[in-house]
């Protein structure tokens, strides 16, 4: 991949303020405030969600943000438990100067590879490094979180292995065993977005992310999807990006 349409997933500064631009709403987050040798504060803004207000009082950091398709090119289970470290809590606490140091080594690499080569295969390498580093801290220094927080990332969880084939609220709220009705409350107080509304989102990232490998038609990525016709999937495509399935597809070229 070219340096230049990488710099359209990722993108690294030296500050956090609320009038920094996210890559996209459906972008990952990581803020690191690494100016002590413990109780270091590592901050995340899931998808569809926004960084905790006591981030932006934190005026020396270096903010990470990557578009989610950096890591669903990998095997499911990493992307699991990406997504789990950013839906689990808003912050992270680094509680010893060993892993201080690890992410302080683990997040130099990131950069320095990001300011020289920007290497598309070495970035993700390298990013899937720092990720795991702080899935492994992350767990160690695991802490209760709130039922709704919980129902958020049980949700989103399901619905990766699952939006393929169901892309129905109701399927989701009964397997979480609540209404579909306290499904929609909690997921718009917490991601500001309704079940069907971050279904529908998932959709059209898988749609472009197959529509870039370019491996199947846009009729069978249609019925891959859910659609019952390949027009069905064109209006929904169009609707939500601005430009039909066939267009991206020529634009990529």
């Amino acid at each position: 991949m070219p340096v230049a349409n990488l710099k359209h997933k990722i993108k690294i500064e030296k500050s956090l303020t609320k009038k920094t631009t996210m890559l996209s709403g459906n972008s990952f987050g990581i803020y690191f405030c690494l100016t002590a040798d413990y109780n270091a504060v590592v901050y995340f803004k899931p998808l569809n969600d926004f960084f905790p207000d006591t981030a932006f009082e934190v005026k020396n950091g270096i903010l990470l943000n990557f578009e989610r398709d950096l890591i669903e090119e990998d095997d499911i289970e990493y992307a699991l438990d990406v997504m789990t470290l950013f839906n689990k809590q808003p912050q992270l606490v680094l509680k010893t100067p060993k892993q201080v140091a690890k992410v302080k080594n683990a997040i130099n690499l990131v950069v320095e590879e990001y300011n020289t080569a920007a290497s598309y295969i070495m970035m993700k390498t390298l990013l899937k490094v720092l990720l795991l580093s702080l899935i492994r801290i992350g767990n160690e220094n695991f802490i209760a979180q709130d039922l709704k927080q919980k129902r958020v990332f049980d949700f989103l969880e399901l619905m990766e292995t699952s939006f393929l084939k169901e892309t129905k609220a109701n399927y989701y709220a009964k397997e979480l065993g609540i209404t579909e009705k306290r499904l929609n409350q909690i997921l718009t107080e917490k991601l500001n977005l309704t079940a069907k509304q971050i279904i529908q989102q998932r959709q059209i990232t898988e749609a472009k992310r197959q529509l870039v490998k370019s491996e199947i038609t846009i009729k069978e990525l249609a019925f891959e999807l859910g659609f019952e016709s390949l027009s069905s999937f064109s209006r929904f495509f169009k609707k939500h990006t601005g430009v039909s399935p066939s267009k991206f597809s020529v634009d990529l070229k």
